[in-house]
């Protein structure tokens, strides 16, 4: 699989725009922080374009700032957001209150991670074709679990087939993404995502349809 600055930009390009339409597919205010991640997918995937253009051109800081602000989307908006997202579906009172040991999961790792961002120095470099972000805190293990366990397991507990569905495919991108791409995991794990997130507007649109049954 090729990855490049057109790859990303073709990503950014399509989910912003699909974003915008998965939005607008939205017929309750609960369902409006899920129908918003292909949006702010197709945001850090137009950053993460940028970021490519600046390994070919003499921008150390626009290099600086892609780095950061993709961090910040990969490290601690994510694992922050999807629990919230997912709980804010959610309306069986035992399962929002489960729901909260995630999010409360997902804040811990994400403020830990962004205290690492602010604090010391991050680095993206290009190696054999995937941008490979220096984040040694994000591989120590209680980190992954805890990760995991915001942005995946949190989907488990959802009484809507979709969100589950959502979260075992999220899973198993990661476990590929970490079994042939381990070094450049960040990136490749969130396109790999980001793509998946195309799924929410299919949701969204044909639900009526019984191809994807809103919740038990």
């Amino acid at each position: 699989m090729c990855f490049s600055a057109t790859a990303s930009f073709v990503a950014g390009t399509t989910l912003s725009a699909v974003g915008v339409g998965t939005i607008r597919q939205a017929k309750q205010r609960a369902e409006l922080p899920f129908a918003m991640i292909p949006l702010l997918f197709g945001v850090q995937q137009l950053v993460e374009g940028v970021l490519w253009l600046t390994f070919t051109r003499d921008a150390p800081l626009l290099n600086q700032a892609s780095t950061y602000v993709y961090s910040v989307f990969s490290h601690t908006l994510w694992p922050i957001y999807v629990p919230f997202a997912f709980r804010f579906l959610e309306t069986t009172p035992w399962r929002r209150r489960a729901m909260l040991w995630f999010q409360a999961a997902g804040l811990a790792v994400g403020l830990y991670l962004l205290y690492f961002i602010v604090t010391r120095p991050v680095v993206a470099t290009l190696v054999d074709q995937h941008i490979v972000y220096v984040s040694p805190h994000f591989y120590l293990g209680p980190v992954i679990a805890l990760y995991l366990a915001s942005t995946c397991f949190t989907g488990f507990v959802s009484s809507h087939p979709f969100v589950r569905m959502f979260g075992v495919l999220a899973l198993l991108s990661f476990i590929a993404t970490y079994l042939f791409y381990t070094r450049a995991l960040v990136s490749v794990w969130c396109f790999f995502a980001a793509i998946l997130s195309l799924l929410i507007y299919v949701h969204l649109r044909y639900r009526n349809l019984g191809g994807f049954p809103a919740s038990e």
